[in-house]
């Protein structure tokens, strides 16, 4: 009873077991206000459409079933970066950076098309008032993409040595969050721009 009573005291003692790292918490932080962000844009884009009489302009073309497959594989890096967090949980770094490694392919893809559709879409950001919250909201979620990208590089290289998978343990975590958070913008991006319309 008595080592029971130590043991349940020294888990609740311990302060790693009951407060998140101030990096974690502050990357939260950083990301309700990048939400506040996207949520002006959508508010721009939601007063635009509602004082339209007609949107998309006519003759408006959308690469519906490409941005479609990207948003499955943007959708399927969340997953490989959540299994990629659990592998640096249990301390596996090679299965860690395998499960980030394919999150990076991934990405690379969705980003891929992203940049090839700025370059065949039939207008332009000054087309219309559609285009131009078309591009803005979209090349805005690229440069959230791109800075995922590289700080998973990052992540994979400084976990890479004999102490950094512990050490650096809150920056990947954080790093986590944010391609999370990539993700989730891009879901309501996708249904407001290819869904909506």
């Amino acid at each position: 009873m008595c080592h029971h009573r130590r043991v349940a005291q020294g888990v609740a003692l311990d302060p790693r077991t009951r407060r998140p790292s101030l990096l974690a918490v502050g990357t939260v932080v950083w990301l309700a206000s990048e939400l506040m962000f996207f949520g002006g844009l959508f508010a721009a884009y939601f007063a635009l459409r509602s004082a339209a009489k007609v949107w998309p302009p006519p003759g408006t073309h959308l690469e519906t079933v490409a941005a479609l497959l990207a948003t499955i594989l943007l959708i399927a890096s969340s997953g490989t970066m959540h299994l990629a967090g659990n592998a640096r949980t249990r301390g596996d770094r090679a299965a860690m950076h395998r499960w980030m490694v394919i999150t990076i392919a991934l990405g690379a893809v969705f980003f891929a098309n992203q940049i090839r559709e700025f370059f065949v879409l039939d207008f332009a950001p000054s087309s219309s008032s559609y285009g131009s919250m078309y591009y803005v909201m979209t090349g805005f979620h690229a440069a959230h993409v791109l800075a995922g990208l590289l700080l998973i590089v990052i992540a994979i290289f400084v976990t890479s040595r004999a102490a950094g998978l512990e050490r650096h343990g809150p920056a990947c975590e954080s790093v986590e969050y944010f391609w999370h958070f990539v993700d989730f913008v891009w879901v309501f991006l996708f249904l407001t721009l290819f869904v909506l319309r």
